[in-house]
């Protein structure tokens, strides 16, 4: 059988919109993922027609509220004591989507064999991957989707 993004993209997917707010992006994936029953850790950003602009996972919003010198901060145990995280959190909530988005998206089409998929997740160290075909958004593939997919195969 050959295995193409077809097979185990996800057609249910929400998408953001670059001019909402963090907090407001947060609520939509809260929301997906109680609608899909497993955590959405990363959605496709899409403007006012529906066409692909970007992404936004978890890690972008973790590097948002990352101190930026963090590295040269030494011991760490001590940070949250003055308040550090709470008001990275308070100044994060009012930043816009589309200021931290990832805009450099590869994307696959619904043909793309999964092992092409595991090539490209590997390289690029990108845990999803838009399907278009025709500019059109049909689903997104996740790791997580081919990891099952994998399970499948290797189990007797």
């Amino acid at each position: 059988m050959n295995l193409t993004a077809r097979q185990v993209m996800e057609t249910r997917f929400a998408t953001l919109r670059p001019e909402m707010t963090i907090s407001e992006a947060v609520r939509v994936f809260q929301g997906a993922s109680r609608e899909q029953g497993q955590k959405v850790l990363g959605m496709m950003v899409t403007d006012g027609a529906g066409t692909l602009v970007g992404l936004l996972s978890l890690y972008d919003i973790l590097l948002l509220l990352r101190p930026k010198h963090i590295h040269i901060w030494g011991e760490m145990e001590d940070l949250e004591d003055c308040g550090l995280l709470e008001s990275a959190c308070q100044r994060a909530k009012r930043v816009l989507v589309g200021d931290i988005m990832t805009t450099e998206v590869i994307t696959i089409t619904p043909d793309t064999h999964l092992l092409l998929i595991i090539d490209i997740m590997i390289k690029k160290h990108v845990r999803r991957l838009p399907v278009l075909e025709d500019g059109k958004i049909l689903g997104m593939v996740y790791l997580s989707g081919v990891f099952n997919q994998l399970l499948e195969k290797l189990t007797p």
